[in-house]
């Protein structure tokens, strides 16, 4: 809103302060303190408020960890709201609302958190962990995603149109045609899930998440600026480095509402926020025609999903389990590790994948 704003009118007046509304990086920096103000202002009075609403908090999973009934139980869920709040505000402050990959990225983020919220509200509604049915709420998502996917490539350039690229090669494309929008539906949804399966401890999601949106802050700037594009050998896509003020503020918001999930956590992301949060990083990863490189930097939530894909199809087949409990976090609970010790080193992996995700930058 204020790029539309300042961007002609005044800046043609002679305003030379307002031309840094011009720079995205400037933007992006106000888009990600902007989050983080509005995460750290709102978080207290809506856990207080949450907590009133909901009263017994969350219902906690009887199979799951038995300390999880002991030391989570009554912490309020939907946590996500806040960080849905300060992302939205933030990037309709900052960005260029007549951008239409900001668009594109921004109501499927919200589509996602709608899904998760309603599963949240049937959660509480019924004091357990039974929410929407998953054939609804695959079908909103896949719905969601397949539309998404579709959109983001009537946005592309005609060379790029329904093109799947390979990091580490710099001309390689692999012309999909029609399949694309589902290869596209199967990236969001798989990675708003895996964002949804890796959300079981205090702050094990967030800080993956915050990682992921640094790396694709900093990739969505590359990708759609030319000069920089031309130089690293990646596909520029026009428009996209719009996107790194969405990424910024999704940072901003993240780290706002780790202020309030750390361990101990005061709330829980819930589906709310994981569904919307997997699903965005999925949407940007597809505009900017880096999705195999999100299963670098998303490489976390690659294993935690692939660890309840292998226990559920090993069981089935040999009624035997491959980890002590999925998804994968969780088998390290039973080995005896304590929750932070998971945690903390979880996050150091993640940043070693952001890194590697990065590096795909220069190694062509």
């Amino acid at each position: 809103m204020l790029y539309f704003l300042v961007s002609h009118p005044l800046t043609d007046a002679h305003i030379p302060l307002l031309n840094l509304f011009r720079y995205i990086t400037f933007r992006a920096g106000a888009a990600c303190f902007t989050a983080l103000a509005i995460s750290l202002l709102l978080g207290r009075p809506l856990i207080a408020m949450l907590r009133r609403i909901q009263r017994g908090g969350q219902p906690i999973r009887a199979l799951g960890p038995e300390r999880h009934l002991l030391e989570k139980a009554g912490t309020p869920t939907m946590g996500g709201v806040l960080i849905l709040i300060a992302l939205f505000g933030s990037t309709l402050l900052w960005g260029d609302l007549e951008n239409g990959f900001v668009w594109a990225v921004m109501l499927t983020t919200l589509a996602f958190g709608a899904v998760g919220f309603a599963d949240d509200y049937r959660k509480l509604a019924r004091r357990n962990t039974d929410g929407v049915s998953k054939r609804m709420r695959l079908g909103c998502e896949f719905s969601a995603s397949l539309l998404c996917g579709w959109f983001l490539q009537t946005l592309m350039p005609d060379d790029l149109t329904n093109q799947l690229a390979f990091p580490f090669v710099k001309d390689l494309l692999l012309p999909l045609g029609f399949a694309y929008p589902i290869f596209a539906m199967l990236t969001i949804t798989g990675f708003g899930n895996a964002v949804n399966f890796t959300d079981g401890l205090d702050g094990l999601a967030i800080v993956p998440v915050v990682i992921a949106a640094l790396v694709f802050a900093i990739l969505s700037y590359v990708v759609g600026n030319h000069v920089f594009a031309d130089y690293l050998q990646v596909h520029a896509v026009p428009g996209t480095g719009e996107l790194a003020v969405f990424c910024a503020a999704l940072v901003g918001a993240g780290l706002g509402f780790l202020w309030f999930n750390a361990p101990p956590a005061s709330v829980f992301m819930g589906d709310t926020g994981s569904l919307s949060l997997g699903g965005a990083l999925g949407a940007m990863a597809v505009a900017i025609k880096h999705e195999l490189v999100l299963c670098i930097v998303g490489g976390l939530f690659v294993v935690e999903t692939l660890s309840v894909v292998i226990q559920v199809f090993w069981y089935k087949r040999t009624k035997r389990r491959v980890f002590l409990m999925a998804p994968i976090h969780h088998h390290f609970e039973k080995k005896g590790w304590a929750e932070p010790k998971i945690v903390i080193r979880f996050w150091i992996v993640s940043v070693i994948l952001g890194m590697c995700g990065l590096a795909t930058l220069k190694l062509r």
